[in-house]
């Protein structure tokens, strides 16, 4: 076999790969967009260490609730404690990453500096920790969220996938077991 046919192939099997990749990353968020999360990445996290830790008495609460069920105050109250930049940024806030570096505590941790986009892209198709793999995919999926969803729709996703409380994931579950409240309910007081 020449040198050739063997650059061929190579070169087709990597292009089969990368768009199978992107098949199996692209379709979930485009599908997404208008269907309700059933769950996240980090909720089937949670059940499976309930399971494997013999605690089949804990539950996840989670139940989506739609943006017109969520309190306008509720909405604001998020972007305005966990991404005032939400409105403006296109998925990352370098202003907020670069203060984050330049801050490094003592033991060389960095504090947090994810946009609710990252944070959306983490919760819905990552698991829990930290390495910079996940946060490669993280970036990856930040991006295909901010290209082929509206804002609008970042922001009621991050309201029902964030884990509010343990096993408490979306603002529904975490309005009716902190206040006995429907998250249309909430207000500033």
């Amino acid at each position: 076999m020449s040198r050739q046919t063997i650059l061929s192939r190579v070169g087709r099997i990597l292009r089969r790969a990368l768009l199978a990749v992107l098949l199996v990353t692209v379709a979930p968020v485009i599908g997404l967009r208008w269907v309700p999360a059933p769950t996240s990445a980090f909720m089937l996290e949670k059940r499976v260490a309930h399971l494997i830790r013999g605690e089949r008495h804990k539950t996840i609460r989670y139940r989506w609730v739609g943006w017109g069920s969520i309190s306008p105050d509720m909405r604001l109250a998020v972007v305005a404690s966990e991404d005032q930049k939400f409105p403006q940024h296109r998925g990352f806030d370098f202003e907020s990453i670069a203060e984050a570096v330049l801050e490094k505590d003592a033991r060389g941790r960095l504090r947090g500096a994810s946009t609710i986009s990252q944070q959306v892209a983490r919760n819905l198709f990552l698991w829990p920790g930290r390495s910079y793999l996940r946060k490669g995919l993280e970036a990856y999926f930040t991006v295909l969220l901010e290209l082929l969803w509206p804002k609008r729709r970042i922001l009621e996703v991050y309201l029902n996938v964030a884990e509010f409380g343990d096993g408490i994931y979306g603002i529904a579950a975490a309005a009716q077991a902190f206040f006995g409240k429907r998250p249309a309910d909430l207000g500033r007081a």
